[in-house]
């Protein structure tokens, strides 16, 4: 029952990760990607839906683009966190 559920933001987070590291020589460890997505899925809302499809064709060309800058923001926010998290431990 609960298998086909899933928070919409999640595949956003996975595409954006992946977007801002592909141009890397060496991608960063998957440990790494998992904290940025989970931070970054933690600072947006969360979005359940049974279909990704469905739910993307019920948006507008303005909430689809605005659904990609609150990703971007939390992809950012997730890097510089984990950046400065990561300084203050060293």
């Amino acid at each position: 029952m609960l298998s086909s559920i899933s928070n919409y933001y999640e595949r956003l987070v996975l595409e954006r990760l992946y977007d801002v590291f592909k141009s890397e020589h060496t991608p960063p460890e998957n440990d790494y990607m998992d904290d940025l997505a989970c931070v970054a899925l933690n600072y947006l809302p969360a979005r359940y839906v049974r279909h990704c499809v469905d739910f993307a064709s019920h948006l507008s060309d303005a909430e689809l683009d605005d659904l990609h800058i609150e990703v971007a923001d939390a992809v950012s926010f997730a890097m510089a966190t984990t950046q400065r998290r990561t300084a203050e431990r060293e």
